[in-house]
């Protein structure tokens, strides 16, 4: 029996790999870390409530002791680490608690890992030199993209929030780790991710949240920044490709190909609305749109170049956009 630890476990994309990991793979026990926070939820884990290779502890990723006992308990091989704050309007508000989670608990889980499995720089302890940390990052390190053009794993890290900063200064971290001590390590930063289980404060589900409410739906500024939208699915197979199968020390880029500005987004998810649960009033949902002030910093494109990922992992996306935000829709009203 294999024993990772995936922190963040309870949250929109590490409770989806959990499952998918849990069911893809009958010799993996993976112990699951998470603090919950405003992110994390328990009800994101039914699936795997009953399952005897689930083992789940309530604990802050910034606990080292509690890091260590987890390490010597259960011989952790493999870190697949999420955990993180996320929410780059909570980052303008009160960037600390940003820099302590994203900075000093990926250091705090990244130390830990070192230590255990090896005893000097590019020494491992028996046994465990296949042992690996995948770190889970965001487009939003390299910045903003003007029309055109796309972020690869050669673009510099630019971040311009707080969030982005921290998720930048994380990744650093881990890359040194593999420059300096020689240890297994592997980034993928991802663009945006939509589907089941995401937390109720990002863009779409409150779309959904404040249409159904028949409340204003709120658009940052003029609607027109761009985000390239991942399903959340498809973006847990490309970690778990690159967990078994990356390259130590290389990044890979997770897109979707799926470029939508925010009006398109409100205005879809509205049409489907529609649809599916008509107003009372017989009125579209999308009259509800409404202009907010601007996020500050707000970053206007971003775009990522897959290929690097495709090519060495053949690892593609299922979902389209239109296919992957039907899902979404249903899951939500469903729940």
């Amino acid at each position: 029996m294999k024993s990772i630890l995936v922190t963040g476990g309870a949250g929109f994309i590490g409770s989806n790999f959990v499952t998918h990991i849990l069911h893809q793979y009958k010799d993996y026990q993976v112990i699951n870390l998470d603090a919950l926070t405003y992110a994390g939820d328990l009800s994101n884990l039914k699936e795997v409530d009953a399952n005897p290779h689930h083992i789940f502890i309530k604990g802050d990723i910034l606990d080292r002791s509690l890091i260590e006992r987890i390490f010597n308990q259960y011989n952790i091989s493999g870190v697949v680490h999420f955990a993180a704050e996320s929410h780059v309007d909570n980052s303008i508000a009160g960037p600390e608690a940003f820099i302590r989670t994203n900075v000093l608990g990926t250091f705090t889980v990244l130390d830990v890992a070192r230590k255990n499995w090896m005893k000097a720089p590019f020494q491992f302890n028996y046994n465990k030199a296949n042992n690996r940390f995948l770190h889970i990052s965001t487009d939003e390190v390299y910045g903003t993209l003007g029309e055109t053009g796309l972020f690869t794993e050669e673009t510099p890290h630019a971040p311009n929030s707080p969030y982005s900063a921290s998720k930048a200064g994380s990744d650093m971290i881990v890359r040194s780790y593999f420059h300096t001590y020689g240890m297994n390590v592997v980034t993928t930063n991802c663009s945006n991710n939509y589907g089941p289980k995401q937390n109720n404060e990002k863009l779409i589900p409150t779309i959904i949240r404040t249409a159904l409410a028949e409340k204003p739906i709120p658009i940052y500024g003029d609607g027109k920044n761009v985000r390239d939208w991942l399903y959340v699915m498809d973006h847990v197979k490309g970690i778990d490709l690159a967990f078994q199968h990356g390259r130590a020390g290389e990044t890979y880029n997770i897109g979707g190909r799926n470029e939508r500005n925010n009006n398109q987004i409100a205005q879809t998810v509205c049409s489907i609305l529609d649809q599916l649960k008509p107003r009372k009033s017989g009125k579209p949902y999308s009259e509800l749109i409404t202009y907010v002030q601007d996020r500050a910093g707000h970053d206007k494109r971003y775009a990522i170049d897959a290929s690097k990922i495709e090519t060495e992992l053949k690892w593609k996306a299922n979902e389209n956009f239109d296919s992957g935000i039907q899902k979404t829709v249903k899951w939500y009203l469903e729940k």
